[in-house]
């Protein structure tokens, strides 16, 4: 799964990077959690647009915004089969930056969290799946994060890992025109591992109140 992530990079990298303007309010996040509001950007004839979504997916449908906390990542192998992602996996798919995340391998009874990044540390972006929720005059934009099978790197750690999409294949996953399920099936495969690598970090990412630099420190 994918529980936590960063996205620290300069505003004028992101830019460059994803090629939009990022209009919105951006500060560094060191230990992004469900809840919080990620970066998202969609398709719209064409042209990218930057959105606020809040992470952990609120279906249209659904009664109450509780449901969010149990939807903050979808499977790859099963999206065109589950209620609440097969109708998005054709007309909602974004991209959620980040520059890295954390996953918790067991190690006996305790858990050790690693970071997980690029090596050249470059910005990236996984795979999602977005909705808008209302209620009364309440509106929601939320995500999941598409997750998928371990790359070798990865496969030591957990036996998931998030969906990263290689940025020639960005365009092609937010294209609003392409509802193919086994094109789009053919994406969400496991980032190749020579570009990227993994670190013991700190506890002190187990708690989302931490959010500073520190928690990046290798140990």
């Amino acid at each position: 799964m994918c529980g936590r992530f960063t996205l620290t990079t300069p505003e004028s990298k992101l830019e460059q990077r994803f090629q939009m303007s990022l209009d919105l309010p951006y500060a560094p996040n060191y230990n992004t959690a469900p809840t919080q509001s990620v970066i998202g950007i969609i398709s719209k004839q064409g042209s990218r647009q930057v959105t606020h979504y809040r992470w952990g997916l609120i279906p249209f449908w659904a009664k109450d915004q509780k449901i969010g906390s149990r939807l903050i990542n979808a499977r790859a192998e099963t999206l065109h089969e589950k209620p609440s992602f097969r109708h998005l996996f054709k007309r909602k798919r974004c991209i959620i930056l980040s520059d890295g995340f954390y996953e918790w391998k067991r190690i006996g009874n305790s858990k050790q969290p690693y970071y997980i990044r690029m090596i050249d540390h470059s910005p990236f972006a996984f795979a999602g799946l977005w909705d808008t929720w209302k209620k009364g005059e309440q509106e929601i934009h939320s995500c999941t994060i598409i997750t998928t099978q371990p790359n070798r790197l990865m496969e030591s750690i957990h036996h998931r890992m998030p969906v990263i999409l290689p940025q020639e294949y960005e365009d092609q996953w937010l294209d609003e025109k392409l509802i193919d399920k086994e094109a789009l099936q053919s994406l969400l495969v496991p980032y190749t591992e020579p570009k990227m690598e993994a670190y013991p970090v700190s506890t002190m990412v187990n708690s989302p109140k931490n959010n500073n630099p520190d928690l990046l420190e290798r140990i």
